[in-house]
This record gives C-alpha cells, structure tokens and sequence, in this order.
C-alpha cells in the first residue's frame, strides 16, 4: 500500500487514508472510496484488494479509518454515524474531483448511504457488501434498546476476536435518527448489493429491503449461497473487484 497520510478537520480531529495515486498519474474516471464497518478499518482483506486493483489499474482509490478506528486517533466511544460521514465527506471535498463510487460493507453499506445521499449528482455508482443500515433497529432487543436508552453502554460476544463488542449509547441514539428503510431513499446510480447467505450477522434479506426503497432503477442484488458476514474468501473478493470494474468502466 502507498503511504499514511493524515486528513486535518477544521475541529483538529485527523483521518488516516490512503490514495492510490496523485490525480496526475491515475485515468480519468470516478475516484473510488471503500468505507470500513463497525470496529473495522482499511487494513481489511477486503479494502486492501479493492486498493490494490486500483492501483494495478491506474484508478484513484481512497481508503480511510473514521476517527477512533484503526490508524485515525480518537475515542471509539464518541463515534457516531453523523460524525463519520461528515469525516469522510471531509476527505472526499480535499481529496477528490469528479464523480464518486462508494463501497460499503456492513456498517459501512448504511454509512454509504447516508454519504451518497449528501454527494447528490457526484455519485456515480455504489457496492454494498453485507450492508446493514438500521442494525441499530432489528439488531438489538428491546431489553438492550432500553439499556442504550437510558444511556448505558451495551457489550455482545464478538465472532471475530477475544473482545466483546460494544455499543455506545450515543452511537445508537444518532444510528435511530438515521434510519434508511422507513422510507424511499433518494438514490439513483447504479447499485450493487452483493450478500452471503450464510450471513450470521445481518439478514441477507437487508439487501432485498434495501434494493426495494433505493429510488434507482439499476439495481442487481447477488446472493453468494456459501458466503458468511465477512465476504473475504478468494471467490467472494473476485465477485467484488468484478462488480466495482464493471461499474468504474460504465461511469
């Protein structure tokens, strides 16, 4: 990968990210942003493929790691959707001209959304891996929900470390306020959604849902029988750097 940099916010938080190239030395073409889930960041297999093609293609690639996660400093405990997508609509305004694709997995699917909404007639297409908007909603109980209400912080077992997971009650609090499958979403470039559907973490009818309240038109929903959350096997990376070229070759 090409070198750290750091992105200064007008309120003195710095955002790590990472740039295929100098706009001199890439193709004319969308710049590509991949945006982490929850806990996640842009050392993941997923990013670091999506990146690598980029650059093998001379595309401009921008991975980045919100405030608190990964390389960006921080407390992970006033992170907040809100708070994020402006971080990375921050970075799109510095760093990038022209049209814009957005890859989302997980948490980072609902945060493309809220982010392809702000980026209007920028966006050009979108890639949501195992997206979960409204996770806040169907996946806690209302015993956890009332906790979080109340301001408590709520902690479930983590399939993908020793440590537990935690939810903040202030980043539950934002993600109700930003739910997206109460009604139309105002979006019209072409969408991928692409899902596993041995998916433990998020329902792949999410992905369906979602493709019925996207206003688009072109939209393709691909269901991976064998695939779990994570989308990280040799098959599911191949089917992901297809989807982004076809839709960085038809911007």
């Amino acid at each position: 990968m090409t070198q750290l940099q750091f992105h200064n916010l007008p309120d003195g938080r710095k955002i790590a990210f990472r740039r295929t190239g100098t706009p001199s030395k890439i193709l004319p073409g969308p710049t590509i942003i991949f945006l982490p889930g929850y806990m996640s960041d842009m050392e993941g297999g997923k990013a670091a493929a999506l990146f690598e093609w980029a650059a093998q293609q001379g595309r401009d690639c921008l991975l980045l790691d919100y405030s608190g996660c990964g390389s960006s400093p921080g407390d992970f405990a006033d992170g907040t959707l809100s708070r994020w997508r402006d971080e990375v609509l921050d970075l799109i305004h510095a760093q990038a001209s022209g049209e814009i694709i957005l890859v989302g997995s997980s948490m980072g699917g609902w945060l493309m959304l809220m982010v392809g909404l702000a980026l209007g007639g920028r966006l050009a297409g979108m890639v949501g891996i195992a997206a979960a908007p409204d996770f806040s909603d169907w996946g806690y109980d209302e015993g956890q929900k009332a906790r979080l209400q109340c301001g408590e912080t709520v902690f479930e077992d983590n399939p993908y470390g020793p440590e537990p997971t935690p939810m903040h009650a202030g980043f539950w609090h934002d993600a109700q306020a930003n739910r997206m499958l109460t009604t139309d979403i105002a979006i019209h470039c072409p969408v991928r959604l692409l899902h596993g559907q041995n998916d433990a973490d998020v329902p792949w009818q999410t992905s369906l849902e979602l493709a019925q309240r996207l206003c688009s038109d072109d939209i393709q929903v691909t269901l991976v029988k064998a695939a779990d959350h994570r989308m990280s096997r040799d098959a599911d990376i191949a089917l992901l750097l297809r989807t982004a070229a076809l839709l960085v070759d038809a911007a």
